[in-house]
């Protein structure tokens, strides 16, 4: 079964727990298992920007405008200001990166970022540097490289746009839930009560997208997700409605140029010593 997206959790949410009242310089990195805890189900926002990189599982980031995946080997930048929540796989394990306003020439909306093998270690060298309470002129220089090269990460589309409008954000949360619902447009312009056109020109308007690759990127997000988290293809093609396992693999390979297997194949090796 497809794990449902920002359940609330009776564990302590992590983040939110960070006291970043330390931080000194432009940026600091943390290193989280979450083998102990669970979703950070509820909202909440940093002063500083945030760079969830995951090294082991998936998160998915929600906030206003849209839902975000971070499959090993990535992260989602989460500028700050910005109201989200953050739910993690079980066997996630993370390093947050926060960065003071305007240190470094990075995106001001949410995204996904490609992270290079060196920009991976020197976030994780800063993490472990950033347990010392001092700071020195060689970690200065390595925070400066590390924000340098993070500002020519490339971006990922991995990330699902949704919208405030009330009809597409009931479509959106009843997919999110059962992804394997295969109405159409019109069936679905029938359940919101407005005219199959009316709900087609909506969806471009309010996403960006057409219905129709709206919901393979729904389906491409939660896969992502879903396998990341130790799922079989074969469930997760089940799980969301697909025919075959085949026809699961096309779609994925279609999007992300690659099978499941080899995607996360490439993807583990580059971080299974992290």
């Amino acid at each position: 079964m497809i794990s449902k997206m920002g359940q609330p959790s009776n564990k302590p949410p992590c983040s939110t727990a960070i006291d970043l009242s330390h931080l000194q310089g432009p940026a600091m990195a943390i290193r989280m298992d979450f083998a102990d805890y669970e979703a950070e189900g509820h909202q909440h926002q940093h002063r500083q920007g945030q760079l969830v990189l995951a090294l082991h599982g998936a998160v998915t980031c929600r906030a206003e405008s849209g839902v975000w995946i971070v499959p090993p080997n990535s992260g989602v930048w989460i500028p700050g200001g910005v109201l989200h929540s953050n739910q993690v796989t079980s066997n996630a394990r993370l390093t947050y990166l926060f960065v003071e306003p305007g240190a470094a020439m990075l995106p001001a909306e949410c995204c996904t970022l490609a992270v290079s093998p060196m920009l991976r270690e020197m976030i994780l060298q800063v993490a472990e540097l950033s347990k010392n309470a001092g700071r020195d002129a060689h970690v200065d220089r390595l925070v400066r490289v590390m924000l340098d090269e993070l500002a020519l990460m490339p971006r990922e589309r991995l990330e699902l746009p949704v919208s405030g409008h009330p009809k597409i954000a009931l479509i959106a949360a009843t997919l999110l839930a059962d992804p394997k619902d295969r109405r159409t447009l019109g069936q679905w312009a029938e359940h919101v009560a407005v005219s199959e056109r009316t709900l087609k020109r909506l969806m471009v308007q309010e996403t960006g997208l057409s219905f129709g690759r709206w919901r393979r990127q729904l389906h491409l997000v939660i896969a992502l997700r879903e396998l990341a988290g130790g799922a079989t293809v074969q469930r997760v093609a089940g799980d969301l409605g697909y025919e075959s396992t085949t026809a699961f693999i096309v779609m994925f390979k279609k999007a992300l140029g690659t099978t499941p297997s080899r995607y996360f194949a490439v993807r583990l090796l580059s971080t299974e010593h992290a």
